[in-house]
């Protein structure tokens, strides 16, 4: 796994779904962006559970991970429902996505140093 990859990756999302709050043009369904199972990083997680599934970072990051994908799902849903949302009450500091991004990294570094 490139976990720095995984990092930037999951960084990226957050101007998606800026761009896509801004112009919600049915380009992200929020089932497919709450899959925690489709993306690189959740193929990984998938993947290895049998090799990772006792540790404790492990556990973490697939539950952190499986949050974020929930909190994206949410931001979809809202700049869908037509409603004006800002930037900053769905994706800036306080917003449950800041926080599981945050944590999804926060997690992936926790791995990152256990595979060096």
């Amino acid at each position: 796994m490139d976990f720095d990859a995984a990092i930037q990756s999951h960084i990226a999302w957050k101007r998606k779904l800026a761009d896509y709050l801004i112009h919600p043009n049915g380009s992200l369904r929020s089932d497919e962006v709450g899959a925690d199972d489709r993306c690189e990083l959740g193929k990984w997680i998938y993947s290895n559970a049998a090799a990772f599934g006792p540790q404790p970072v492990y556990e973490e990051l697939k539950s952190k991970h499986a949050e974020f994908h929930r909190c994206a799902s949410d931001v979809v849903r809202m700049a869908d429902s037509g409603r004006s949302i800002s930037e900053e009450i769905a994706l800036g500091g306080n917003s449950g996505y800041s926080q599981a991004s945050i944590s999804v990294v926060g997690a992936l570094m926790k791995m990152m140093s256990l595979s060096h």
